[in-house]
């Protein structure tokens, strides 16, 4: 899905939203709503006023990992992102290169056998592309430390050009963010829980809103080309699937906290239409031809108008409700990606 709309530079969140002014917490973030055509403006804190007793929330426990590492290829600087690891130990990367405003800029990232020289007397060497979609993304082998010690010692978060300047990895960590046992992660934020704040998710249980908690390590996106996703890690953990089929069996709405919970939750589906305890490696592409099985709402960032997760969000509302949606952002000067606002979709009949 295109939509026909420019996303103005001066919409880009330049810095997270309590950075903005005094007294402002993560929370403060607007919220654009829509149900079906119909569209309403919020604040987030307001999240808990738009849920009932017996929804359930999707959320992403995936920490964000420091995991862009600047290098050298010869005589040549360049910044490895680590994307993804391989059940072989390898990891998928992409090679990119410093545009001298502090972030980076996409550069080819072959050969096979090409050499990178990390700090700590760390090496990386290109094997081969993940897919044959393209080069941007390499399986690389890496000696001399693990990369999750590598990432804690030399790393950063990945920044793209739209932001002001770099942010502790603690901006990127979401209230769910809980570390994994063997130092994987995410090497972007799952940014749709961004805004919740402990405050706000203990008034959401006191109004007896549930949370089933799923992991999807998610990889570096394609800044530029908007490719579709790559296949990711993800585990839908056997309580949060007798939740999920427990709060649908009750009557309640299942809302995915951001396009990677509805990646995750919709793994998880069997062919009888019930979610069960998953994990493993998933290549599921949501798209409207697809729809959506279990999800019946979704909590999201705004994307970039080529942005293939626009494809998710038109399975999940529906072309109409996204094409109103973000004429409504635009209108309404909601500020884009992963420190911007955020929009909730709901089902446009209430059950």
């Amino acid at each position: 899905m295109t939509l026909a709309v420019r996303v103005p530079e001066e919409l880009s969140a330049r810095v997270p939203v309590e950075q903005r002014g005094p007294g402002l917490e993560r929370d403060a973030v607007r919220m654009l709503v829509s149900r079906g055509a119909e569209v309403a403006h919020h604040t987030f804190r307001e999240l808990p006023l738009l849920l009932r007793a017996g929804d359930l929330l999707v959320v992403n426990t995936s920490a964000t990992l420091a995991a862009a590492v600047d290098g050298w290829t010869g005589h040549t600087r360049v910044v490895v992102h680590f994307s993804t690891r391989g059940d072989d130990g390898r990891w998928a990367v992409e090679l990119r290169e410093p545009d001298g405003r502090g972030t980076t800029r996409a550069r080819s990232g072959g050969p096979a056998g090409r050499e990178v020289c990390l700090p700590g007397g760390v090496g990386l060497v290109l094997e081969e592309p993940l897919s044959g979609r393209g080069e941007r993304l390499w399986w690389a082998r890496v000696s001399g430390a693990g990369v999750p010690e590598l990432l804690r010692e030399y790393g950063r978060p990945v920044r793209y050009a739209y932001t002001e300047r770099d942010q502790p990895l603690s901006a990127y960590q979401t209230v769910f963010a809980l570390p994994s046992a063997d130092g994987t992660g995410s090497a972007e934020m799952p940014s749709a829980a961004r805004p919740f704040t402990a405050r706000l998710v203990a008034e959401l249980v006191s109004r007896g809103v549930l949370f089933a908690p799923v992991t999807l390590h998610t990889g570096v996106a394609s800044a530029e080309a908007h490719e579709p996703p790559y296949p990711e890690r993800f585990a839908v953990p056997e309580a949060s699937a007798r939740l999920i089929e427990a709060a649908r069996a009750g009557g309640g709405r299942v809302v995915a906290v951001g396009t990677t919970a509805v990646r995750a939750v919709e793994s998880a589906v069997g062919a009888d239409g019930a979610v069960r305890a998953r994990a493993g490696w998933t290549d599921l592409v949501v798209t409207p031809e697809r729809g959506v099985r279990v999800v019946d709402g979704l909590l999201t960032g705004l994307h970039e108008p080529e942005a293939s997760h626009l494809l998710m969000l038109e399975a999940v509302a529906g072309r109409v409700a996204v094409e109103r949606g973000y004429e409504a952002a635009l209108q309404g000067r909601y500020l884009w990606h992963e420190f911007g606002d955020v929009h909730l979709v709901l089902p446009s009949v209430r059950p």
